[in-house]
């Protein structure tokens, strides 16, 4: 089933980060996330957030750059896909490599 991205940024995961500031915050990073055909998102989980807003901002410790096909299948099955996505060249990820693979706890909250 597709996933309404717009809706996930703007609406569910903010509710998720104020239901569980502390969770959220554990994450300890700053991403951005553009979603090609979507939009994009900065989204702080450090010490100084949580918080999930709309457009592109500076300071992001990890990039991620999708289609937006490629993120329903990413949303689908987040640990076979993500790989096979990365490895095709359609996860682009800038910075902290490392920060990428935290970003399933973001959207297990």
């Amino acid at each position: 089933m597709a996933v309404d991205i717009t809706k996930l940024f703007n609406e569910v995961l903010p509710a998720a980060m104020v239901a569980k500031p502390e969770e959220a915050k554990a994450i300890g990073a700053k991403y951005q996330l553009n979603i090609t055909g979507a939009g994009s998102w900065f989204i702080d989980v450090s010490a100084t957030g949580p918080s999930c807003e709309a457009g592109e901002k500076a300071g992001a410790d990890c990039t991620i750059t999708i289609a937006e096909p490629d993120f329903q299948k990413l949303q689908e099955n987040p640990q076979a896909n993500g790989m096979q996505l990365f490895f095709a060249g359609k996860l682009k990820v800038q910075g902290n490599q490392m920060l990428a693979m935290k970003l399933n706890k973001l959207f297990a909250l």
